[in-house]
């Protein structure tokens, strides 16, 4: 009885978040503007709250710089064998290396992370996330450009970098942590006082994404077949890279909880931006398609994460 109420202390907020979202577009609760400013105030205001708390209070030593790296190498292998497989296997997008690689941490995997695991071991999922996001506002956004102009503007793309609130709370933090300066200022109670502000800022990071992401869960008009396939390629890419991650992780960290937090990581979906490079609307409702799909996937992986515990 313990195991199921806690498995439903988990599932249930999420499902009940998304059940809010599908309501709220069905009675028109919200309008589409409305919801997109959800979007704004949890993205670039209440995550980069608690990616600079996270960061400012996470333990630093020199093998762990060693993890984004990792991840980047591996979004990077990710494209390349999208784009292999993609070929082989004759998809007519030229999206699909793009849906093969990088996550939507910021718009999901944080939220479920922290209703699955709490914020305890949340420092080990964020520094897995910063390769991931060097790797997005890189070279995915970048080849994407390419993809769909032909040429990047790579002094945009550095400035987009560089000035992107994520980017700035990331590097805040690891500067008050690595330096030592969050736990200096400890003693004189400023430390607790930066905490207050960062956890009432992101308080409602979780509800406002979930309630967004069941917004957008439009399942009518999908082209399944298709959607599937690439949406299908992306789990199978995920599951051997995922596996190869853990088991590096556990060779180099054994004592550590990376594992949980790379399991997560590679459930999530492809970045949820990914609809808004395309100028061809067919490939836009292609696009959303296999995001919704990867998205539910990701829903029952994290299922099937609260079950085994």
């Amino acid at each position: 009885m313990a195991k199921a109420m806690d498995v439903l202390r988990i599932l249930l907020p999420v499902a009940l978040m998304l059940m809010l979202g599908i309501l709220c577009r069905k009675k028109r609760l919200l309008e589409r503007s409305g919801v997109d400013a959800l979007k704004t105030v949890a993205v670039q205001i209440g995550l980069p709250a608690v990616l600079l708390h996270t960061f400012a209070a996470a333990e630093y030593s020199l093998s762990t710089l060693a993890v984004p790296p990792i991840m980047f190498l591996v979004c990077v292998l990710a494209w390349l064998l999208g784009k292999w497989a993609g070929k082989r296997l004759g998809f007519q997008s030229r999206f699909v290396p793009f849906l093969t690689t990088g996550f939507e941490a910021g718009m999901l995997g944080y939220a479920l992370f922290t209703l699955l695991y709490g914020t305890e071991w949340l420092a080990d999922f964020a520094r897995i996330d910063l390769g991931q996001v060097l790797f997005v506002f890189t070279l995915y956004k970048a080849l994407l450009t390419r993809e769909e102009k032909g040429k990047a503007d790579l002094g945009h793309l550095v400035r987009e970098m560089v000035f992107s609130p994520i980017i700035l709370a990331i590097a805040a933090g690891v500067l008050l942590g690595a330096t030592g300066l969050y736990q200096a200022m400890v003693p004189s109670g400023a430390a607790q006082v930066l905490d207050a502000c960062t956890d009432f800022v992101s308080a409602p990071v979780g509800a406002l994404i979930l309630l967004a992401i069941g917004y957008d869960l439009v399942l009518r008009d999908i082209p399944w077949r298709e959607a599937l396939r690439a949406a299908g390629l992306r789990f199978a890419i995920m599951a051997v890279l995922g596996a190869g991650v853990i088991l590096l992780f556990r060779a180099l960290w054994p004592q550590s909880h990376w594992e949980k937090a790379a399991c997560l990581m590679f459930l999530l979906p492809p970045p949820f931006v990914l609809p808004v490079f395309s100028d061809d609307e067919q490939q836009r409702v292609y696009l959303s398609s296999v995001l919704s799909i990867s998205t539910l996937i990701t829903l029952a992986g994290f299922a099937v994460l609260a079950l085994i515990g």
